[in-house]
């Protein structure tokens, strides 16, 4: 393992993506746990992971957390991007001795709560494609018949174009893959890209009508990160002094604004 900085004074909680996708994840855990000081990395510069083989993904976010650790050592990582995850996450626990918690999709609830044992999986190529999500399905839906569909276009929609679309458009973009489902009779479609939690309102809208529940991770982890806060007595007690929550972006300048700096609470810190 690599040798780390001491944990400073309120050491943030960092979550790690190639885009927006793990903002939703970061605001959920901050609600479970508001005394803790949050910061965020966009890694612009390798997006979009889901259509990267293997090793290029590995290779990214371990160069993203070593820097995100020398930067901020913050005292848990979490890795908000399924591709990420079931990548790379074994990796990172080898490499650095600070937790790191992933998301995966979250095939286990969406199971238990389908009545007609017939569940959808939409996500991203590499997920997809990988053996851990293959395993995901044997271990905790072998009772259900598992439909499983890409949607690279979408992370692509979400990270550049939803910010300047309309509801109506968003909607439109979104029955694109709900009407891929349909003929399966599905009645749980588990979302395993954080980027589509952007666009949840327009899922849940178009699966309400067919009686599809919406499936995601972000409580479970949450209470994942507040478990091992609580585990290694780290939990942080800000004062007034403590530095804000911050987001990081990989790339050339400028920033774009569409990260959502404001709406969830961050203070742009700048490249890394």
């Amino acid at each position: 393992m690599a040798d780390l900085p001491r944990k400073e004074a309120y050491a943030p909680v960092a979550f790690l993506d190639s885009g927006i996708g793990g903002l939703p994840y970061l605001a959920c855990t901050r609600t479970l746990l508001p005394q803790e000081r949050y910061v965020y990395v966009v890694d612009r510069e390798n997006f979009p992971y889901g259509e990267k083989t293997a090793s290029q993904v590995i290779t990214a976010i371990s160069g993203l957390a070593e820097r995100i650790i020398e930067r901020e050592h913050p005292q848990l990582v979490v890795i908000a991007c399924n591709t990420a995850s079931v990548v790379a996450l074994s990796v990172l626990r080898e490499r650095f001795s600070i937790p790191f918690v992933g998301v995966v999709p979250a095939v286990k609830p969406a199971a238990a709560l389908s009545q007609k044992h017939r569940v959808g999986v939409l996500a991203t190529r590499r997920t997809i494609e990988g053996e851990y999500l293959r395993k995901l399905i044997r271990d905790h839906a072998s009772d259900c018949a598992v439909v499983s569909l890409p949607a690279a276009g979408l992370v692509e929609f979400v990270e550049g174009a939803m910010d300047k679309s309309t509801t109506e458009e968003k909607t439109a973009r979104v029955r694109i893959e709900v009407e891929r489902f349909r003929n399966a009779g599905i009645d749980a479609l588990v979302l395993g890209c954080t980027h589509f939690l952007h666009l949840e309102a327009e899922f849940r809208r178009l699966l309400d009508a067919d009686g599809i529940t919406l499936v995601d991770s972000r409580e479970g982890v949450a209470r994942q990160v507040q478990r091992l806060l609580r585990e290694g007595n780290e939990s942080a007690q800000h004062d007034s002094c403590a530095s804000p929550d911050a987001l990081y972006v990989t790339g050339a300048l400028p920033i774009e604004n569409r990260y959502g700096a404001s709406q969830f609470g961050l203070s742009l810190a700048g490249v890394i």
